[in-house]
């Protein structure tokens, strides 16, 4: 049992070897809070969701660490043109962050810190840096001086004398166009902190390279996060970080886009699908089986077909699942997953192949319940159950059956309370033989969208 990942340093997919025997430590780039969450901010959450998830069956004891940026220069722009506090956007929106974690399943964080509670963490980092010579204060401002780290841009392989570092308004003092801000000089107006080299705020590449120190130490096994964070933040964090003397990130591994007219979903570019907008027209599972079942290094292309489509994969999946638990009942989940899962997780979370893996054994349940194998059937639905407990999709888990928190699951629930008030009228016509009544109820309700299955047990529906 060996777990590959692709190193995005390494260009190359390697074994991995944890630093403490049976336990990982990883750290994910988590949300910048100035808006509400689209679906490729999620995505992100989801897929690291699944990397973790697969550590844990494997038998590991993870440490798992999101961030959340609660300041910035667009959370502040917002602050000023709402008239509104800059903590009340930040906080507004990590919860709905959160929220849209929670409706999709993902678990909770081990921990989640957020960038201005570690001022005292970034300070003690500049300042080691600037003893280092690795940094210096200028104009109220502290600089990485890029030229003094040989190392610098390994990881997404730039060359320095192209450069162009990504600068803001009131960056002066530079000794160099291409160094980096770790602090900002307060503007009038804006929150700032009290440092040794003036009042300001940090950067933010400074953040995550103190929280990563604080809560994983100088060395950890994996930093997360989304492509587009390759160059300039988890370069920055590097130099950083290796500079001020951690040995950092063992691996890095980096998820796609979702994108939409082959363009990355974002707010600037006013493509972007609100979470909390999609789990008003798809259900929280299907969501989370479209958003997660792609490969993490693949494009999602956005587009209702798509949705559709996995909507219709994930029903052919829950239909046997609730077809078994009528005939035999509750099925607890295999202990292990079928191998060709296993193998297929193990090589770099290889989720399109180890889905493949669940829609056969799917089809073999299903054909075991057709020759009424009972045993042969609860088998399968073991076994189907232990593999979408991997992947967070399991639909008898508490979270999708009832104790979860998705608005879409809710509603469900409404919708299968009045498709049964339905049903029960459609049988009463069929028990006083007004075959044509109930055929009409039938009929009506497929056109709405519902598929209607007589079975031993009494009718079932699911969306057609």
């Amino acid at each position: 049992m060996t777990i590959r990942l692709y190193d995005t340093s390494a260009r190359q997919t390697r074994d991995f070897t944890p630093l403490t025997p049976g336990c990982v430590s990883i750290y994910l780039c988590g949300a910048t809070v100035q808006a509400a969450p689209h679906i490729g901010h999620i995505r992100s959450g989801l897929n690291f969701d699944i990397m973790r998830r697969w550590f844990l069956h494997r038998g590991y004891d993870v440490t798992f660490i999101r961030n959340v940026t609660d300041i910035d220069d667009k959370i502040i722009a917002k602050a000023a043109g709402q008239g509104r506090p800059w903590w009340a956007i930040g906080y507004e929106n990590e919860v709905a962050f959160n929220t849209a974690y929670d409706t999709l399943g993902c678990l909770r964080p081990t921990y989640e810190p957020r960038a201005t509670g570690h001022i005292p963490e970034m300070i003690e980092m500049m300042r080691g840096l600037i003893d280092r010579g690795h940094a210096y204060a200028a104009d109220g401002n502290v600089y990485f001086d890029v030229r003094s780290f040989p190392g610098y841009l390994e990881l997404s392989k730039h060359e320095l004398d192209n450069l162009l570092q990504p600068a803001a308004e009131g960056e002066t003092g530079k000794r160099d166009a291409r160094d980096f801000a770790m602090w900002k000089a307060a503007k009038p107006g804006e929150p700032s902190w009290e440092t040794p080299w003036g009042r300001g705020r940090p950067g933010w590449h400074l953040e995550c390279s103190a929280m990563a120190h604080k809560y994983l130490g100088s060395a950890f096994d994996i930093h997360g996060g989304g492509i587009d964070l390759i160059f300039p933040h988890h370069d920055n964090e590097i130099a950083q970080a290796k500079a001020y003397g951690d040995d950092f990130a063992a691996y890095w591994c980096h998820n796609a886009w979702v994108t939409m007219s082959g363009e990355k979903m974002s707010k600037s570019l006013d493509n972007s699908v609100l979470v909390s907008d999609m789990v008003k027209r798809w259900r929280p599972i299907v969501l989370r089986y479209y958003l997660g079942t792609p490969h993490y290094r693949s494009m999602i292309e956005y587009s209702e077909e798509a949705l559709r489509e996995a909507e219709s994969a994930f029903a052919r999946i829950e239909g046997f699942v609730q077809r078994v638990v009528e005939k035999a009942g509750t099925v607890e989940p295999a202990a292990e997953v079928p191998p060709a899962f296993a193998d297929a997780m193990d090589d770099d979370l290889g989720v399109p192949q180890a889905l493949a893996v669940v829609h056969t054994t799917v089809r073999q349940g299903n054909s075991a319940l057709t020759a009424d194998d009972k045993e042969s059937a609860v088998a399968r639905l073991a076994e189907v159950r232990a593999m979408l407990g991997v992947l967070g999709l399991d639909p008898l888990d508490e979270q999708w059956s009832g104790g979860g928190t998705g608005r879409g699951e809710d509603l469900h629930g409404v919708v299968d309370s009045l498709v049964r008030l339905v049903l029960e009228q459609r049988q009463a016509a069929r028990t006083r033989k007004d075959y044509a009544t109930a055929d009409a109820i039938r009929d009506e309700l497929q056109q709405s969208g519902l598929a209607i299955e007589d079975t031993p047990s009494g009718p079932r529906w699911s969306l057609s």
